[in-house]
Order: C-alpha cells, then sequence, then structure tokens
C-alpha cells in the first residue's frame, strides 16, 4: 500500500519541503508517502473556476482504485489513536491512499465527491504548506501506533 499527497501549490519554501522530505523518509518502509503538486496556475482569473482547474488536475492525479481522503474543515476530526485504526482499516482493504489539498479557495465539488472519506485537522485554519507536513506527521505517528514504536506516547 501507498499513500500519495495531492496538494495545490508548487515551490513551497524550504522548510516545507525539508519537513515533508523528514515524514516521508521515515514512512518509507511501512506506507510510503508521494507528493503530487497541482499548479495554481489557471487560465481563469475567476474563483470558481480556477477551483474546477484544480479539481480536474487532482482528479487526473489520483491513483485509479485509490482510497480518496478530502482535508477538508467540515470533514471528521481524527485524534491520533483514531487515525491509527483508520490506517489499519484502510490497510485492511488493500487501496492505496490518495489524500487531497486543495487550494486557497478549496476542494473542487467534484473531489469532494470523488472522496470516500473528509478528514478535518481541526477548526483552526492552517496554511496549506503546513498542512503537507501535519499530514504526513500524523501519518507517521499512526504507522508509529500500529508498529508499537515509541514515538508516540500518547
Amino acid at each position: 500500500m501507498r499513500a500519495h499527497l495531492i496538494a495545490v501549490g508548487e515551490r513551497m519554501p524550504a522548510w516545507v519541503g525539508e519537513g515533508f522530505a523528514e515524514y516521508a523518509k521515515r514512512l518509507s518502509h511501512d506506507l510510503p508517502l508521494h507528493l503530487v503538486e497541482i499548479s495554481t496556475k489557471s487560465r481563469s482569473r475567476e474563483a470558481q473556476r480556477a477551483i474546477a482547474d484544480e479539481g480536474a488536475a487532482i482528479i487526473a492525479a489520483i491513483p485509479k482504485s485509490a482510497h480518496v481522503v478530502a482535508l477538508d474543515g467540515r470533514g471528521k476530526a481524527w485524534s491520533s489513536e483514531e487515525l491509527a485504526a483508520q490506517l489499519a482499516r484502510w490497510r485492511m482493504q488493500g487501496q492505496d491512499l490518495a489524500f487531497v489539498i486543495g487550494g486557497p479557495d478549496g476542494l473542487a465539488p467534484a473531489v469532494l465527491e470523488r472522496a470516500q472519506q473528509r478528514w478535518s485537522l481541526g477548526p483552526a485554519t492552517l496554511p496549506h504548506p503546513l498542512v503537507r507536513i501535519v499530514v504526513a506527521e500524523q501519518l507517521y505517528r499512526a504507522v508509529s501506533q500500529l508498529g508499537n514504536h515509541p514515538y508516540h506516547r500518547g
């Protein structure tokens, strides 16, 4: 099983790439995590059209049979333990995972329809580059919990 983080935005600050890379490296044996960046360079200046363009690119980047989880403020907030339980269930399904992060204006309705689940990181609004790192860290924490690794001492 592999995980894909599909995120709108390119050319992130170095600290974002470094933080994501650190957790992706830690996950490499148990849950390989691959980042796919989607361009924000829509040909349209209209917000709704830009969201639709980003959505089409996101859907095109989702592996064919992947279980899709949309990062969405209206989704379900999972504790670290609940995420670990989710990961255990996802492993039983045997599908790749695709986590999707929209752009500044959110995810296209088509992406939300494609998603089997919506995950909220909580009520605070986080900068989208930071969400990449938080998702990677939380996946690493979940893998650590499932493997009885001391990283998670909750």
